[in-house]
Parts: structure tokens; sequence; C-alpha cells
């Protein structure tokens, strides 16, 4: 009997230990999209980068071209990464982790 006991005591620790991180997320974003523009025209500023007008947002904005061309891949490893960020594409400004 102490052993079951031990096990399922040992159980509902791990299990109180792993819930906060099973439940932990993002807070919700302010807004829906910031595409990150280089001119304070705009004013606000968020994460780096002054917001472009939501309005005048484009589909090229949230567009990478850079994905579909072959990168160098001579080198020890054979493979080659390419980078993507805000400023490539500006649509990711405030995306988290995208």
């Amino acid at each position: 009997m102490p052993m079951k006991s031990l096990s399922f005591l040992a159980s509902l620790s791990l299990l109180a230990l792993t819930f906060p991180f099973a439940i932990a997320s993002d807070p919700n974003p302010v807004q829906d999209f910031c595409v990150g523009v280089n001119t304070p025209a705009n004013g606000v500023l968020v994460n780096g980068k002054f917001c472009k007008d939501p309005t005048l947002a484009t589909a090229d904005d949230f567009y990478f071209t850079g994905l579909n061309q072959r990168g160098e891949t001579k080198n020890p490893f054979g493979f080659n990464v390419t980078f993507g960020n805000v400023d490539n594409v500006p649509g990711l400004n405030t995306l988290g982790l995208s």
C-alpha cells in the first residue's frame, strides 16, 4: 500500500508542476496585425517598428519571394538557411514567433 500511495503522490506532484506550463500562453495581441515600416508618419511605435495604417496594407506586406530561390549548399553541412524577419516581410511585426 505505501508504494501505491508514493507512486500516486509522485504522479500528482509531476502533474502539478507541469500544469502551469501547459496553460501558459502569450497574451491576446492588441491588434490583429501591424505592418512594420521605418517612417514615423503613422506615429504608433510597436515592437521597434512604426505601424502602417491598416487601410493602406497590401498583400505584398505579407509576402516574401526569397524562399523560392535556391541557396548555396556547398558547405560542410550541405544545407542553406534563408532568414525571414520583419525587414523582409513587414506583416510579421507583432505576430510573435512566426
